[in-house]
């Protein structure tokens, strides 16, 4: 009977120690899964807190960007687009250091040509503009030179040399101007051509799947979108270059009157 009652006390407690066994267990792995599912939480919510919409940070330097855009965007007219970036811009550079060179005190040269006058007539004068840089130094020498046929002869031959000058200055522009208007149209020929090629993949896949349609859409915006880079900074620099040629022809309009008023005072005398 003692014996009895001792196994039926072990059992018991063997049953008791289960059930607090499996209790703990199913504890502990509540306690496990909500801390699992809190890390979880935290994870996904770190990197939302740790993006700056206003400071994004990409870790891919920006000349490998542009080179995988261009890659992207079809070696073929990417790259008609940047040989017109690079000879647009060759032009602009060269007429603006033309045109910086050009670009002189014009009131200052007036008032050396009027000293030189005064001093060792006309052939002074042309010494001071021999040795000036420059179209309104040119226009006055050509004036100077033919000085001994009268001040109307002067002035016609300043206008017309002033045409000329300003036909210098202007070289190149032409062709700046049509890197500007081609850049764009290759970047839409491109734009047109990327449409067709996802449209012959949607004929060939039999469905319209974004997967399918996304890559020529993608090459399409790609060259559009760099014809039209070119071509706003190519504006950007025809603009300064034509700002400059009306800066310096003000200065040659103003500066060939007050030859012609010179030239007539030294006449008088």
């Amino acid at each position: 009977m003692k014996k009895l009652l001792t196994l039926l006390a072990a059992m018991t407690l063997m049953v008791l120690s289960a059930h607090i066994a499996a209790a703990q267990d199913e504890q502990a792995a509540e306690q496990t899964a909500t801390e699992q599912v809190a890390e979880a939480a935290e994870e996904d919510a770190a990197p939302a807190e740790e993006v700056d919409p206003f400071n994004v940070k990409s870790e891919v330097p920006l000349h490998q960007a542009l080179k995988t855009k261009f890659i992207e965007g079809g070696a073929g007219f990417m790259s008609l687009i940047i040989i017109c970036l690079i000879i647009g811009l060759a032009l602009s550079i060269e007429r603006i250091l033309y045109l910086t060179f050009s670009k002189i005190n014009a009131k200052a040269l007036v008032a050396k040509v009027e000293a030189a006058l005064a001093e060792g007539g006309i052939e002074a004068a042309k010494d001071v503009c021999r040795e000036t840089r420059g179209p309104v130094a040119s226009i006055f020498y050509q004036g100077l030179l033919r000085y001994e046929q009268g001040i109307d002869v002067v002035e016609k031959t300043v206008v017309s040399y002033g045409s000329v000058q300003m036909s210098n200055m202007e070289n190149g522009l032409s062709w700046i101007a049509l890197f500007i208007a081609i850049a764009p149209s290759l970047g839409f020929l491109g734009t047109v051509i990327g449409m067709i090629e996802a449209f012959d993949a949607i004929q060939a896949a039999g469905d319209i799947s974004p997967n399918v349609v996304a890559g020529g859409m993608k090459v399409a915006l790609i060259t559009t979108v760099g014809g039209l880079i070119v071509a706003m900074i190519l504006q950007v620099f025809y603009n300064y270059i034509l700002a400059k040629i009306d800066a310096i022809s003000i200065d040659m309009e103003d500066s060939s009157i007050c030859l012609i008023d010179v030239l007539t005072k030294y006449q008088a005398k």
